[in-house]
């Protein structure tokens, strides 16, 4: 693949940007496509739109932050699991009921830290729990909606299925924070973002810092008719939204320039080259090798399926990604040593709007065609 010039790519970014906002799929978006390495990579960022549709919305710029929804799940959670699997605190076949303080019914105890990561735990892939609530309910919250979940009868027997759960990562957040021996947040910002100089692009928001940002550099999103406003510098999650904002599946905000620098130090990491995430190689190629041929699911991490894909046509089988309900996605192709990042508000002001599905995979086919030369 041959590099390619910075300004034309940006360019073209936008271009394809701007056909999203058009077709009315969100209202702003950033990308950042990042390729190659040392210091021949070639990283370029495009930026448009407005944070929202009202006349207090501004222009989407790399500096907007938005709700990253579950890119929570691989870029916290998982790298702050992988990171404690490398210092010896946890271990992939740690059982649940080792896991929590908490008692966990028989049905569950043998659930593992790994079934838990790669989505084979048997627990359902969601539950609208947080109808039980008022939207603003305080801390107990947090304990109650974790028993629910424990209490709750499993969708099918433990490793025998691969379902995408949000309920096992809520779990996993839970779990994360007593092996850390802090909060979430903090453990986050310091194990992750803080070696890599991203405390300001890539954070958790719990309510106790909402006075503390201008909600103006936020892409809101949706108009919730649970909390009965429309959501911009607060967390677009329900469930991550009882949890005080910090949760295990959901809660995470991040610039365009946040998550591509963390994608990029996975990347490194991963390739055996310098890099200041804190996390081994050896850790880093075990978690995203797909755990066998009936899933795409490695610990945590997707891989594109071999039929249609959001990742398009391009990407290779060794990639490895996700997606995020607000819209947003990142890929990361070792093959290719390319990142492509994707984050929009598509859920401004209604989730209902599903056009995001189509858009991911043309975006992506567009931009690794122009990248092979092929556009």
């Amino acid at each position: 693949m041959q590099l390619p010039d910075p300004s034309a790519l940006e360019r073209y970014i936008i271009r394809l940007l701007t056909r999203g906002i058009k077709e009315r799929i969100f209202p702003g978006a950033a990308a950042a496509i990042i390729t190659g390495h040392g210091r021949d990579r070639v990283r370029a960022v495009g930026a448009a739109g407005k944070t929202r549709l009202d006349e207090s919305g501004i222009t989407v710029s790399p500096a907007t932050v938005f709700d990253l929804a579950s890119l929570t799940k691989p870029l916290a959670t998982v790298l702050g699991t992988l990171l404690l699997i490398d210092q010896g605190r946890l271990h992939p076949d740690d059982r649940l009921a080792e896991l929590c303080t908490c008692p966990v019914p028989a049905d569950k105890a043998d659930i593992t830290l790994a079934h838990l990561l790669s989505h084979s735990s048997g627990l359902a892939p969601y539950r609208e729990l947080f109808k039980k609530f008022p939207p603003d309910p305080g801390s107990a919250a947090r304990q109650e909606l974790i028993t629910t979940i424990l209490d709750m009868p499993l969708d099918y027997p433990v490793a025998t299925e691969h379902k995408y759960s949000d309920l096992g990562y809520i779990l996993l957040g839970d779990i994360l924070e007593r092996a850390a021996a802090m909060p979430l947040d903090v453990f986050f910002t310091r194990a992750i973002a803080g070696p890599l100089g991203l405390e300001q692009e890539i954070f958790f928001l719990p309510p106790r810092l909402h006075h503390t940002i201008s909600r103006q550099s936020f892409a809101a999103t949706e108009n919730c008719p649970w909390r009965g406003r429309i959501l911009q510098g607060e967390v677009h999650d329900e469930h991550a939204h009882l949890l005080g904002g910090i949760a295990g599946h959901a809660g995470l905000f991040g610039t365009i320039t946040g998550v591509g620098s963390l994608c990029a130090a996975i990347l490194d990491g991963w390739q055996g080259r310098p890099s200041p995430l804190p996390i081994s190689k050896k850790t880093l190629a075990r978690a995203f090798k797909p755990l066998h041929l009936k899933t795409t699911w490695c610990l945590g991490f997707d891989t594109p399926s071999a039929g249609y894909t959001s990742a398009g046509r391009y990407l290779s089988r060794q990639s490895i990604g996700h997606l995020g309900y607000t819209g947003t996605s990142f890929w990361i192709d070792p093959a290719q040593d390319t990142i492509l990042v994707l984050l929009t508000n598509r859920v401004h002001p209604d989730r209902e709007n599903k056009k995001i599905r189509a858009f991911r995979p043309w975006f992506h086919d567009r931009i690794m065609a122009f990248l092979l030369g092929k556009e």
